[in-house]
């Protein structure tokens, strides 16, 4: 596992901020050199603490998607590996999590309409293994700490 300190805990949280802010601006936030900052983000990167920089869209509705949480148990003697295979193959499935407790996978779906959505749902619950499918569908973002 990849230690992180607190200088570079100061990096990410810079980044999170503006990920298109200069070299210099991200050493001088972080109190670092701008070569030690540079060093630091090569590394973070190569060890996965980075894995990627993005952008945030200011026009939510540019391209309308219907987005969901989809709860998924297994039938008895089926687990992750029976399942999880199948919804790789789907590309509305955007994220797929392994969850401890009554439910056993959560996945996020994006797509273009709730047509879209009802016939993602569906091809969830024929695989085989699938016992219940429980949708969810979010209708505002107030927050996402990811973007």
């Amino acid at each position: 596992m990849t230690e992180i300190d607190e200088k570079d805990r100061l990096l990410l949280a810079a980044l999170r901020q503006d990920s298109r802010q200069s070299l210099v601006a991200l050493a001088r936030h972080s109190g670092l050199s701008r070569s030690a900052a540079h060093d630091r983000l090569r590394r973070l990167e190569s060890k996965g603490v980075i894995a990627g920089y993005t952008i945030r869209l200011g026009i939510e509705d540019e391209s309308p998607t219907v987005k969901s949480l989809i709860a998924i148990t297994f039938q008895p003697g089926k687990n992750c590996d029976h399942i999880v295979p199948h919804l790789s193959a789907m590309p509305p499935i955007v994220t797929c999590w392994s969850l401890a407790g009554a439910t056993d996978l959560m996945v996020l779906v994006e797509c273009a309409s709730n047509g879209d959505l009802d016939t993602i749902r569906r091809q969830i619950s024929i695989i085989p293994g699938v016992a219940t499918v429980q949708t969810h569908v979010a209708l505002r973002t107030h927050f996402n700490r990811r973007d």
